[in-house]
């Protein structure tokens, strides 16, 4: 496969949650593409339907869930027409996951070694002996020192910066084409966040392989991600370049979750914050803008009805008129407060 080779492909996903024999859409019509070593960030407060996007490509969504519409084509496969049996041979080989929380992912009876030797061998046929000879290097890749004997310790005695390099040396022992992480850095603190991140940079120059890299925080992606796409109550609302999205954010979720990012030229005083909370499932009328009820103080003509994704610049789409007219929320006055 030649670099920039598109890679994955997902068209027109509908994913539904069945709540007392009630289908309830979690994910609408969500679509994206990424080549060979190229990095998407996917953004949004948690309810968006980030994560819920993301394991559906690996079926790995709960028994609750139903694929209710899409296709998601890797290499020109549709993943959604496999069997289970052929689902194996890509989940955790070709397209591998890192997930959310490496204090819980680990089994904490086993050492390091035996899990990251399982893993190893589980997509590769090798001894023992080779296994724990890769185990190591892959350690020594994340930047784990002294690796032989680090190896041989159980997951309470890393730390929780280390404990999730070994997860993303679990996630690469296959060299897959596609590495999935799900908010890799939620559970640590800003320090190791960062070195997370430049870890992953690193490694997605050293394999060539793509990321898709899922967060709450737009700040986090902003270094790392080729192209962004901004989700809220399960639907896109805006997608482009990184640097288009930050230097021309329309849509206004999008101006929110940026103002809301500390910067260090501000003058100190309350960190902005966005009203409201994302609508539970139940409450979403896909009829209407989304996120109106978060924007009160814009008038209600500035929504159009059915909110469309459409292109407004080269690669960069925006959902619903009412980016138009946008305008930050009036300041209060000391008296209103």
């Amino acid at each position: 496969m030649t670099e920039n080779a598109l890679l994955l492909t997902v068209e027109n996903l509908c994913i539904d949650f069945i709540k007392e024999k009630k289908p309830m859409r979690a994910v609408d019509n969500v679509s994206f593409s990424i080549n060979q070593g190229e990095v998407l960030g996917i953004v949004g407060e948690s309810g968006s339907g980030k994560s819920v996007t993301v394991t559906s490509i690996l079926k790995l969504l709960p028994n609750n869930a139903r694929y209710a519409g899409g296709k998601i084509l890797f290499q020109n496969q549709d993943l959604l027409k496999m069997k289970e049996k052929e689902i194996r041979k890509i989940r955790g080989n070709q397209i591998s996951m890192i997930f959310q929380d490496p204090m819980t992912s680990l089994n904490p009876v086993f050492t390091v070694e035996n899990q990251l030797v399982e893993a190893i061998r589980l997509h590769n046929n090798v001894s023992k002996k080779e296994a724990k000879k890769e185990a190591i290097r892959l350690l020594d890749l994340v930047g784990i020192t002294d690796a032989e004997k680090r190896i041989k310790l159980y997951p309470h005695e890393f730390s929780g910066g280390m404990r999730q390099r070994v997860m993303i040396a679990m996630a690469i022992s296959s060299n897959p084409a596609v590495l999935i992480a799900d908010e890799p850095t939620t559970a640590l603190d800003v320090t190791i966040q960062q070195q997370i991140i430049r870890l992953l940079k690193e490694l997605q120059t050293k394999i060539n392989t793509s990321i898709v890299f899922i967060t709450h925080d737009l700040e986090v992606v902003a270094d790392i991600a080729d192209k962004i796409m901004i989700m809220y109550a399960g639907e896109v609302v805006e997608s482009g370049p990184t640097e288009l999205i930050f230097q021309q954010p329309l849509h206004p979720y999008t101006r929110l979750l940026i103002d809301a990012i500390p910067k260090s030229n501000k003058k100190a005083g309350r960190l902005p914050t966005i009203v409201g909370n994302v609508p539970s499932l139940g409450d979403i009328d896909p009829s209407v803008c989304r996120f109106k009820d978060r924007i009160p103080w814009i008038a209600e003509s500035a929504h159009e009805a059915n909110p469309q994704l459409r292109e407004v610049a080269p690669e960069h789409f925006v959902r619903c008129t009412c980016y138009q007219h946008f305008q930050e929320a009036p300041v209060k006055k000391e008296a209103d407060l």
